[in-house]
């Protein structure tokens, strides 16, 4: 009687549990790969409002799992294997890497704001009060002042600082009247002049912030979203803006080969999607980014400062051209590193 009752409850049982788990119900994951400074805003406001919104809309539970470094080193970690679904960079030229290694295959410029998400400048952050009296690029080349940036070697971030320094000198002398190889060779000088008086090139925009923190340091030349939000809690620096600085552009895009093995190309172009739309926007000009998309453009205007002689990549020749001037054998930077190693 007992095994009688046991063959029908077991007979029970296979009707109403099923042998394995359907694929459909599984979680399915998307990897964001980002650049090391927006981190906080990712985590805290973008990913779970997402995850929220695709559960609202869809009924599907998901999870958006993300890694955040140097955007070089991000970069050169996705080329090399990291899946990563989305890359979400501090500069084009990581971005085109990826490009290079025939994993993202769509042409990412054709995206909204030609895949660009957020902007920002490069700034000066020094301590409360402005005990070294900088105002601008040259007073970074004075004797006694200690700078920060980290190295162009591993972070974007430190691209854009030399570019700003380089581009600054390039506008300078434009003003002057100079020509162009005196444009080059007084560009140059203001790079070296600067470099001499780095003291630390840590291997991202983070940890160069992290070491300013720590009290190391006179001046440090970063994104202005890095600073604002710190400045906005009480902490003891100044941004100053010189009057010539450069528009810091940051790529993203769907990386095509992992997010289609994955089976979550819908589910990553969603994402990059609300990346650009008015309630992700906002979040980023929250955290001292400035947005892309022209509504919040104009509606957070009056929260950024706008410094009368702004350029941008473009403006330089675009990115092989500054490329060559700064960072290769014979680039401004690379030399002026080299002199600086000497004399020291």
């Amino acid at each position: 009687m007992i095994f009688r009752t046991l063959n029908r409850l077991s007979i029970l049982l296979l009707f109403l549990v099923p042998l394995s788990t359907p694929a459909h119900a599984e979680t399915r994951e998307v990897l964001l790969a980002a650049y090391s400074v927006p981190k906080e805003v990712y985590e805290k406001r973008l990913i779970p409002a997402f995850v929220q919104q695709w559960k609202q809309r869809t009924g599907e539970t998901i999870h958006i799992r993300s890694s955040f470094a140097a955007s070089g080193a991000q970069a050169r970690a996705i080329a090399g294997g990291l899946d990563a679904d989305i890359a979400a960079l501090s500069l084009e030229s990581d971005l085109q890497q990826l490009v290079q290694a025939g994993l993202v295959t769509h042409d990412w410029k054709q995206g909204p704001q030609h895949g660009i998400v957020t902007t920002s400048l490069v700034a000066l952050g020094v301590r409360k009060g402005n005990p070294k009296a900088i105002h601008g690029w040259e007073d970074l080349a004075r004797s006694g002042v200690e700078v920060l940036y980290p190295s162009p070697k591993t972070s974007g971030g430190a691209m854009w600082d030399i570019i700003a320094i380089y581009g600054a000198g390039v506008q300078l002398g434009t003003r002057r009247g100079l020509s162009e190889a005196a444009l080059h060779d007084s560009a140059g000088d203001l790079v070296a002049r600067i470099q001499r008086n780095v003291k630390v090139m840590d291997k991202s925009g983070r940890e160069s912030v992290t070491t300013f923190e720590r009290g190391v340091g006179d001046v440090i030349i970063t994104y202005e979203n890095e600073l604002l939000p710190r400045i906005a809690q009480g902490r003891p620096y100044e941004l100053i803006y010189p009057d010539d600085t450069v528009v810091v552009e940051n790529p993203i895009a769907v990386i095509d080969r992992h997010a289609d093995r994955h089976h979550v190309r819908d589910i990553a172009e969603a994402l990059v999607a609300f990346l650009y739309a008015a309630e992700a926007q906002q979040a980023f000009a929250e955290f001292g980014f400035r947005p892309t998309n022209n509504a919040v453009i104009t509606s957070t205007s009056g929260a950024f400062v706008h410094p009368p002689h702004l350029f941008t990549i473009a403006s330089l020749g675009g990115w092989d051209r500054v490329f060559a001037a700064l960072f290769s054998p014979q680039g401004a930077w690379t030399r002026a590193v080299e002199r600086a190693g000497r004399d020291r």
